[in-house]
C-alpha cells in the first residue's frame, strides 16, 4: 500500500461528527493484458484518506481509465488520469461546492494536463483516455464520467448501469435507430465520442446516483474489455456471495477465455465490515486529513 504524508505539522486535528457513519469502503482490483495486448493502458484506482473525519467528508474514491494512443502513450494518459483526479479532488474542499463539482473540477484539471502533454510531446500526440470515477460518501455514490468505461451498483441479483457510454453506438441507441440487442454486436460499438485528454474541453457526467449503498450491494468499475465479452447480468451473477478479490479474477479470467482482445480491468466495492481491503499498488491510502493548508509536492 502507497503511504504520503502530506501538509503541515500545525494542521489543525480534524473531528469525526459524533453521528458520523463507520461504514468502511472495502476493494478489489484485477487488470489483466489479456490475450492480445502487449502493453496494458488500463488504470484503477482505490483511494481514501486514512482520517476518519476527511473520510466522513470527503467520502472514498474509486476510478478506471482505459487510456488509447500509440506506442506508451494511452498507458501515460490513464495513469495521468487517475493521478490528478484523485489528487485534485482530495486538495478541492467540497464544503462550498459539493462532492459533484469537486469531481468536475478534477476531471477539467485532468483533461487540460493531458491534453496539453500530448501537444507538447510528440511521442504523446494522439494521446487519451476514458475515465469512470465513483465517490461514496457515507451511502452516498456520485459519479464523474467520460468515455466508455462502465460504473454499474448491484444489489442482490439486480444490476444497474450508473453510466452512459460516450460512443457512436449509444448515440444510435438514444435517437431510436438501433436496438439494445443491436447495440450489443454493432461493428462500431467501441467508437468514442467523447474521451479525457483529446480535446481542449471535455464533456463530464457527473450526479448523484438515485439509490443509496448499502451493506452487501457491489459497485464494479471495468473498462470494455470486460463488458464486451459479459453481460451484465451474468456479471451480477458472478459476483453474487462471493469475496471480491475472488469475483474480480473469475470476472477476468471469463473474459480471456472468451476471447480477451482487449485489456480487462475490474474494480469492486462494498462496504462490508467482514472483508478486509485488499492491498495493491492501486490503493492509495493518505495518513493525513487534507486542508487548503496543503503543499503541493
Amino acid at each position: 500500500m502507497w503511504k504520503q504524508w502530506f501538509g503541515k505539522k500545525n494542521k489543525k486535528e480534524s473531528v469525526l461528527p459524533k453521528d458520523a457513519a463507520t461504514q468502511t469502503l472495502q476493494a478489489a482490483i484485477v487488470t489483466d493484458l489479456g490475450n492480445i495486448r502487449s502493453n496494458n493502458e488500463d488504470t484503477a484506482l482505490f483511494f481514501r484518506i486514512a482520517d476518519p473525519a476527511t473520510t466522513h467528508r470527503k467520502g472514498s474514491l474509486i476510478l478506471v481509465a482505459d487510456g488509447m494512443g500509440g506506442h506508451a502513450a494511452g498507458e501515460v494518459a490513464s495513469r495521468m488520469a487517475a493521478d490528478i483526479v484523485s489528487r485534485e479532488y482530495f486538495h478541492h474542499e467540497n464544503g462550498q461546492t459539493g462532492v459533484e463539482k469537486s469531481l468536475l473540477s478534477a476531471f477539467r484539471k485532468a483533461n487540460k494536463q493531458i491534453y496539453e502533454s500530448a501537444a507538447d510531446d510528440p511521442k504523446l500526440h494522439g494521446m487519451g483516455t476514458t475515465c469512470t470515477a465513483l465517490v461514496v460518501k457515507q451511502d452516498e455514490i456520485y459519479f464523474a464520467h467520460a468515455g466508455d468505461s462502465r460504473a454499474y451498483l448491484i444489489k442482490g441479483k439486480q444490476i444497474n448501469q450508473v453510466t452512459s457510454d460516450h460512443t457512436y453506438v449509444q448515440e444510435l441507441l438514444k435517437q431510436g435507430n438501433i436496438s439494445a440487442a443491436e447495440a450489443a454486436v454493432h461493428p462500431q460499438r467501441n467508437v468514442l465520442t467523447n474521451a479525457m485528454g483529446t480535446k481542449p474541453e471535455l464533456r463530464v457526467d457527473t450526479g448523484k446516483y438515485a439509490q443509496p449503498l448499502e451493506e452487501q450491494d457491489v459497485l464494479l468499475l471495468c473498462s470494455d474489455g470486460l463488458y464486451d465479452y459479459l453481460e451484465d447480468q451474468e456479471m451480477a451473477t458472478m459476483i453474487l456471495d462471493k469475496p471480491l478479490q475472488e469475483a474480480a479474477e473469475a470476472l477476468v479470467a471469463e473474459a480471456k477465455k472468451r476471447g480477451g482482445h482487449d485489456n480487462i480491468t475490474v474494480l469492486l466495492a462494498r462496504t462490508d465490515a467482514a472483508e478486509r481491503t485488499i492491498e495493491r499498488p492501486t490503493t492509495k491510502e493518505y495518513a493525513l486529513p487534507v486542508t487548503k493548508e496543503i503543499e503541493r509536492p
